[in-house]
C-alpha cells in the first residue's frame, strides 16, 4: 500500500547536503519507499548538475542501504550508469531526490526536457518525491525563492495546491517577503525552517518531521489584511535516539 500513495516530502533545508553526519531526514524518506534496498535517483538540475553535489550524494547514499543513481540534464552522459532514457529511469525508481539551487533554472530545464510531465507520472505511480530548498519549492503551486537576489514569487509545478517558503529561520528576508506576497494575493501555504520537512500524502499535509529538536513548520495565510502564522510542532526523528541515550 505504501508504494501506491502519492507522497512528497518537502524539506525547509537539511539532508545530506546541509547536515553532514545527520541522516535523519534522508533515512525518513528512504523508509517511505517500503523497500529494504530502494532505488534512489538524485536530480541535481538546480545546481547545474554540479560535480561536487553529485559526489556528496553518492557518499551519502551508495552502499548496502540503497541503489543510487543520478540524472544529468546539462551533460551528454545521463549519469549513474543509466542505460535507458531518463524518463524510463526515473519511472523505475522508488525515491526521486531533488537537490537545491535555482528553482527558476530547474523549472525551465525540466519543462524543456519534459521532466515536469515525467515527475507528475512518477508521483501518480507512488514513487516518493522529495527535496530541499529548490527541490522543495518546485512541487508547489507558488513559492518564494531568493537564489537570484531579493525574494521573489515563482510558479511551480502545482502538484501541491499551496504556496511554500523554505529556510524560514535561516533567511529572515524570505519570511518578510512571504508575508507581503500573501497580502498581495499569493495563495495560503506552508513554511519550513531548516531541519523541518513537510510530508504530504496526496494533496494533504500528513505529518511534519524534523532532524533538529527545535525546527518548526508553519501554516501561513492572509486573513484579511493580516498574516496568520500558526506553528506546527514536528515529530523529532531523533527522539528515539535521545530516549535510548537517557536510559
Amino acid at each position: 500500500m505504501v508504494g501506491r500513495l502519492r507522497q512528497i516530502v518537502a524539506f525547509g533545508g537539511g539532508g545530506f547536503s546541509m547536515e553532514a553526519g545527520n541522516p535523519l531526514l534522508d533515512d525518513y524518506v528512504l523508509s517511505l519507499t517500503g523497500k529494504e534496498r530502494p532505488k534512489v535517483c538524485f536530480v541535481p538540475t538546480a545546481s547545474g548538475d554540479a560535480d561536487h553535489y553529485v559526489v556528496r550524494f553518492y557518499r551519502a547514499f551508495s552502499g548496502a542501504r540503497c541503489e543510487a543513481s543520478h540524472v544529468s540534464l546539462f551533460r551528454r552522459d545521463k549519469g549513474g550508469g543509466i542505460d535507458e532514457c531518463v524518463g524510463e529511469h526515473l519511472l523505475n525508481q522508488d525515491l526521486i531526490y531533488v537537490g537545491g539551487g535555482s528553482v527558476i533554472s530547474l523549472l525551465g530545464v525540466w519543462k524543456a526536457h519534459g521532466l515536469d510531465e515525467i515527475l507528475l507520472e512518477a508521483w501518480d505511480r507512488g514513487i516518493v518525491l522529495c527535496g530541499l530548498s529548490a527541490g522543495s519549492l518546485c512541487w508547489f503551486e507558488q513559492s518564494v525563492t531568493a537564489f537570484h537576489g531579493a525574494p521573489m514569487k515563482v510558479e511551480g509545478l502545482g502538484m501541491l495546491p499551496y504556496s511554500n517558503c523554505v529556510h524560514y529561520d535561516g533567511e529572515p528576508a524570505r519570511r518578510t517577503e512571504y508575508h507581503r506576497f500573501l497580502q498581495e494575493g499569493m495563495i495560503p501555504g506552508y513554511a519550513a525552517e531548516d531541519g523541518a520537512a513537510l510530508h504530504f500524502i496526496g494533496d494533504d499535509l500528513a505529518r511534519v518531521v524534523s532532524s533538529r529538536p527545535k525546527a518548526k513548520a508553519y501554516r501561513v495565510e492572509d486573513t484579511g489584511g493580516e498574516v496568520s502564522e500558526v506553528a506546527i510542532q514536528p515529530t523529532y526523528l531523533g527522539a528515539e535516539t535521545l530516549s535510548l541515550a537517557a536510559a
